[in-house]
């Protein structure tokens, strides 16, 4: 079973032995969400009892033209797998997977997805598993920011997911640096209507596999570590947890549970800690309440 960093050119090829952008904020209301009711506004949970759940999208870039330097990302099926499985059990009625797209298929696949009705959907989820840097993931051929991916689903763009739900799952390095990791030790209805905006760039979630700056590390049999950790403690949890209560938990396993070990004493006992990006206004709970 091998490991590998999801990173640059010239690096990827490197094995080791697991042991486990800015809003429009004008005043002209065609640019900004529609308003959200007075019981919803003032909820602290998201309202996810809509007549579907949603749309979820899986890019899984594994092969890379030559002129990009990158190596295949061996494992990263396992991990669109997992993903998919997850979706299905969370409840996605629509649930698409795209293998080996180029950046242009990316922003046309996001773009079109933007672009669906979602008014009677209770949010929107997309996993990303490819290379990456600090800002960018690639398609095939290129690297493309990941806010211009993200940018289609603001609440000034796609207006029936404005107060929803929009969760984005990265699998992807984030620069070239490794983590030596430290020792430590423990120690001791009926309301009236009360319409109000919302900012467009709200009720974000980003959950990327590594901090900025650092490598992201996949095992060719298991998939990557951070997906592996999603989706058990995701499967476990979801009819008891809230999203970002599950991804601190995700955090612990991918911290506590993955160590690389490697011939190669520059890769060996490496370790690795996600990094959730939370622009949610409220909790996000996939078991349906009752209407």
């Amino acid at each position: 079973m091998t490991d590998i960093i999801d990173g640059q050119p010239g690096i990827d090829s490197t094995d080791a032995i697991g042991s486990s952008g800015k809003g429009d904020y004008s005043q002209h209301g065609s640019n900004l969400p529609p308003p959200v009711e007075s019981s919803d506004f003032w909820s602290d949970r998201y309202k996810m009892n809509h007549q579907e759940r949603g749309v979820a999208l899986i890019i899984n870039n594994k092969h890379f033209d030559e002129m990009t330097g990158m190596g295949p990302r061996n494992g990263t099926d396992i991990d669109a797998m997992k993903m998919y499985d997850l979706f299905n059990t969370l409840g996605f009625e629509e649930i698409v997977q795209k293998n080996d797209l180029s950046v242009k298929a990316m922003k046309m696949l996001l773009r079109s997805a933007a672009k669906l009705d979602y008014s009677n959907k209770d949010c929107f989820a997309c996993v990303i598993l490819s290379h990456g840097d600090e800002g960018f993931v690639y398609g095939v051929d290129d690297r493309v920011e990941i806010d211009d991916l993200v940018a289609p689903f603001k609440g000034n763009k796609c207006t029936t997911l404005a107060g929803k739900p929009k969760l984005f799952f990265i699998q992807a390095c984030r620069g070239t640096q490794l983590d030596d990791g430290a020792d430590a030790h423990d120690g001791e209805s009926g309301e009236p209507v009360d319409l109000r905006r919302i900012p467009s760039e709200a009720d974000f979630l980003m959950a990327y596999s590594v901090i900025p700056g650092y490598y992201s590390w996949r095992n060719s049999n298991k998939g990557s570590w951070f997906i592996q950790a999603v989706s058990e403690v995701m499967n476990k949890q979801w009819k008891d947890r809230d999203l970002l209560s599950m991804m601190t938990r995700v955090n612990k396993k991918v911290a506590y549970d993955f160590e690389s070990n490697s011939s190669n004493i520059h890769m060996s006992h490496k370790k690795q800690i996600p990094c959730i990006t939370s622009m949610l206004t409220k909790d996000v709970f996939f078991n349906r309440e009752k209407k």
